[in-house]
């Protein structure tokens, strides 16, 4: 049994480092691009990574929620990407924010980072937020981008990624069919290629259990464990 190599910090260190602290910001913007999901957006005031994450809250009495950025880290705002969760407490508020209300924000941190060498990206519903900011900063050269959901209108961004990387953007759709668009999980996707190159990274975002399942599907391919990177939504 092999442990998910996940790209995270302590909760102590979280806490305890002033990098962390959240501070008021301004919504500029807040998008329902498909049912009960959200593209909230405040005006950057720091640099980050393709890959990092943020932490926000409408409260600061509150826990915040950990998203991963999901905007190029040349672009003037920070965006986040996230779905109404049923019986949750910060996501029904959040898709009610307009623009010119306040939210509190970190500094964006974490290692969950890709550089400009071959890799494959692989994400499971809004799991598509940190490549997306990679493929918006200037990363989708030499990157495969599988992206697996329920129903159709869930691939978000999907014309835009099309239209770049082609062939090299491949939908995996569970629920529905499509032309162009592979009829399964990607699980099922993999387990039918049998041309895995084992000599680049496989970068995993989504939720734990489909997380898990790629993991151990790709390292029965023959992928090295070391060349899998994961972050795990929850």
């Amino acid at each position: 049994m092999f442990n998910i190599k996940t790209i995270s910090m302590s909760k102590a260190e979280e806490y305890t480092n002033p990098s962390f602290q959240l501070i008021e910001v301004t919504v500029t913007g807040n998008q329902e691009i498909s049912p009960n999901v959200y593209l909230i957006s405040w005006k950057r005031e720091h640099d980050f990574q393709p890959g990092q994450v943020v932490k926000i809250t409408d409260n600061p009495e509150l826990v915040p929620r950990i998203y991963s950025i999901c905007s190029g880290n040349r672009e003037d705002e920070i965006r986040v990407l996230f779905n109404v969760k049923e019986g949750g407490i910060l996501t029904p508020r959040f898709a009610g924010m307009i623009p010119g209300m306040k939210i509190y924000a970190s500094k964006p941190y974490g290692s969950f980072k890709d550089a400009k060498d071959p890799s494959c990206w692989i994400a499971g519903g809004t799991g598509i937020a940190p490549f997306y900011s990679m493929f918006r900063s200037g990363f989708s050269d030499n990157k495969t981008l599988i992206h697996g959901v329920r129903y159709l209108n869930h691939f978000y961004f999907e014309d835009e990624l099309e239209e770049t990387m082609g062939e090299r953007y491949i939908r995996c759709c569970s629920q529905e069919q499509s032309c162009n668009v592979f009829p399964g999980r990607i699980t099922k996707y993999l387990e039918e290629k049998n041309d895995l190159p084992a000599n680049i990274n496989y970068y995993l975002c989504g939720k734990a259990l489909m997380v898990v399942e790629v993991r151990d599907l790709l390292i029965s391919k023959g992928i090295p464990f070391e060349n899998i990177l994961a972050e795990i939504y929850f």
